[in-house]
């Protein structure tokens, strides 16, 4: 049988950059680009994926988005591989290889969450990633076959497990105005108003928080 695979990959292993550009709307987009998953390699978790089953389950996301389907990311991983609309933050606009990694370009989208893994990372927050997947592993030697990717999620640092952003999620949900904040949100005919101050009101929820770990 199958198992759920993740794999987590900190800001400085996934080697991550960040890119701001204005898209053709007007709008100003940001970008997280990097290594979403290596093959070849023993990892954390004792598991070494093949750079031929990486290579494939890229190739199957690369189809997805060719064909118009959305493969969408979340905040931190859920505990299952369904996607849940009210944690997405980012979209994946392509995957390739480079070498032995599997590399990707994330967008980050003007969804609630999203908006905290933006202003987290314009102030320097530095979080990583993690790819969520299918696969079955050999239990004696520990490599991966049947490999497939579901999504490539936002995660903390390994350094401080679950510190960002579940934390920050649920203490926006008790923060004064913080339901308010996310209702407006999904309203589209208040996203404007609530881009004008987002930015300040999450900056003040961080620094009020006792993040574990840090």
């Amino acid at each position: 049988m199958a198992r759920y695979l993740q794999e987590h990959l900190s800001f400085t292993q996934a080697r991550a950059v960040l890119e701001e550009a204005v898209d053709g709307s007007g709008q100003k987009t940001m970008k997280l680009k990097g290594i979403c998953i290596e093959g070849g390699v023993r990892n954390a978790n004792e598991r070494v994926y093949p750079v031929s089953e990486i290579a494939t389950a890229v190739d199957t996301i690369n189809k997805q988005i060719v064909e118009g389907h959305s493969v969408l990311g979340e905040v931190d991983h859920p505990d299952d591989l369904k996607i849940n609309l009210d944690r997405v933050s980012h979209m994946i606009e392509k995957m390739w290889m480079d070498g032995p990694a599997g590399m990707g370009t994330l967008k980050i989208l003007p969804t609630p969450m999203g908006e905290l893994v933006k202003t987290m990372l314009q102030s320097g927050v530095k979080l990583g990633v993690s790819s969520r997947g299918s696969g079955n592993v050999d239990d004696r030697t520990g490599h991966v076959s049947d490999f497939e990717i579901v999504t490539v999620d936002v995660v903390a640092q390994p350094s401080a497990p679950n510190a960002y952003p579940t934390a920050i999620y649920e203490g926006l949900l008790n923060h004064k105005g913080g339901q308010r904040l996310l209702d407006m949100f999904k309203d589209p005919a208040n996203s404007s108003k609530a881009q004008r101050y987002v930015k300040d009101e999450v900056m003040s929820l961080i620094r009020g928080l006792k993040i574990k770990g840090n």
